[in-house]
């Protein structure tokens, strides 16, 4: 599902040319759940933007269930997002004039689905506010405005979901019912998870585990969740 092949970022600093990624090399196969873990600033996120196709690669390659994300232009690559990736911020995202539905509705409608209010509805409900559809973002905890991102992620059924802390900003109680919604998710739909996180259990219960280390990356273990019994 996914493939990078000496995928490699830099930016022009005063100072020259900073090597944020090192030559990485990886692939993750369909339905597989990954968790890249590191340090701040040891390159996860912007590992995690290129691989969403929120940022151009400086060189290498990747690929998106077989598709060349490394040779698209700016459009290019958000059609294939809109087709085919959700994507989870830490900070949620939400569109605070909108309410929750509306937020969960944008991308169905932005693909042009004829029951996009319906789809939204039906996930809130799976995600446990369907009572809550049509509060603003503004009127709901964070466990449950991080709710609603993860339904806007998932309504389009994407092949790949990408995650940046989707525990991060939250307290213990509300990081498990994530964790536990995310997972369930990714089996009954069947989606590719791959997420960045500082959370240790949430790291634990992914197949497989990854090291960023000064814009290096390398495998820490796998199929870790299998072993524990819990996919």
């Amino acid at each position: 599902m996914i493939k990078t092949s000496q995928l490699t970022k830099t930016v022009s600093t005063n100072e020259g040319e900073l090597e944020i990624l090192k030559p990485i090399s990886f692939e993750v196969k369909s339905g597989q759940t990954v968790a890249i873990v590191g340090a701040s600033g040891s390159g996860k996120s912007t590992l995690l933007g290129l691989l969403a196709g929120l940022d151009q690669v400086s060189g290498g390659q990747i690929f998106l269930d077989d598709e060349p994300l490394h040779e698209m232009d700016e459009e290019q690559r958000a059609q294939l997002r809109g087709a085919k990736v959700g994507f989870i911020f830490q900070s949620f995202m939400l569109v605070q004039s909108l309410t929750a539905i509306e937020n969960v509705m944008l991308p169905a409608e932005i693909a042009g689905f004829d029951d996009a209010r319906e789809q939204a509805k039906s996930i809130l409900e799976q995600v446990g506010l369907g009572h809550r559809a049509n509060h603003y973002p503004n009127q709901l905890s964070g466990g449950e405005q991080q709710r609603v991102a993860i339904a806007r992620a998932f309504i389009g059924k994407p092949k790949i979901l990408f995650a940046d802390e989707p525990t991060g900003n939250l307290d213990a109680a509300n990081s498990e019912k994530i964790e536990k919604l995310l997972f369930e998710l990714n089996r009954d739909l069947g989606t590719t998870l791959v997420l960045v996180t500082h959370d240790e259990q949430l790291a634990q219960h992914c197949q497989r585990q990854l090291t960023m280390l000064a814009g290096e990356l390398s495998e820490t273990s796998s199929d870790s969740a299998l072993k524990q019994g819990i996919a």
